[in-house]
């Protein structure tokens, strides 16, 4: 997992050893989506469901984990951040190559281009033909409620 905090393992370690099976997967299946022509309509997002500090925190480990230090240690790891976060985009008939936004010199808050999570439901529901703004779903009274409230699908990431 990308659980980065100091106390569930050793940031730096971790990384190491989780990089090279990411990069090997997610590669083999970008490659076969297009290689199988199915960018046009296969759209491969990877994100979380938030950034995580730009800053490294030292805390001591919990002893969990292949790449934790024995309970006690002090190791250092990053917290939870939701200012800022980074998404792979692939397929879906995407320009590809694209950076959107930026963030200030220290990665802390955007300062350019800034979108949120709602924006980023938006596409995705674009990309799957849903107006996200029209298509309601019934609560457990049976009254419509919207699948989404607010958000502007992020023109970039229009196929």
């Amino acid at each position: 997992n990308w659980d980065d905090h100091a106390v569930n393992h050793h940031v730096f370690e971790a990384i190491s050893y989780r990089a090279p099976f990411f990069d090997q997967a997610i590669s083999a299946l970008i490659e076969d989506v297009y290689a199988r022509g199915l960018n046009k309509r296969v759209l491969v997002v990877v994100t979380g469901e938030f950034g995580r500090t730009p800053r490294i925190s030292h805390v001591a480990s919990s002893g969990g984990g292949v790449a934790s230090g024995e309970k006690g240690t002090v190791q250092p790891g990053r917290d939870h951040w939701p200012r800022a976060n980074t998404m792979l985009f692939a397929g879906g008939g995407i320009e590809t190559g694209q950076i959107i936004g930026k963030t200030d010199s220290r990665g802390e808050d955007p300062v350019e281009r800034r979108v949120g999570p709602l924006d980023f439901l938006a596409t995705l529901y674009n990309h799957l033909g849903i107006d996200g703004q029209n298509t309601a779903v019934p609560d457990l009274s049976g009254r419509p409620i919207p699948i989404l409230a607010r958000g502007k699908v992020i023109p970039e990431l229009q196929g």
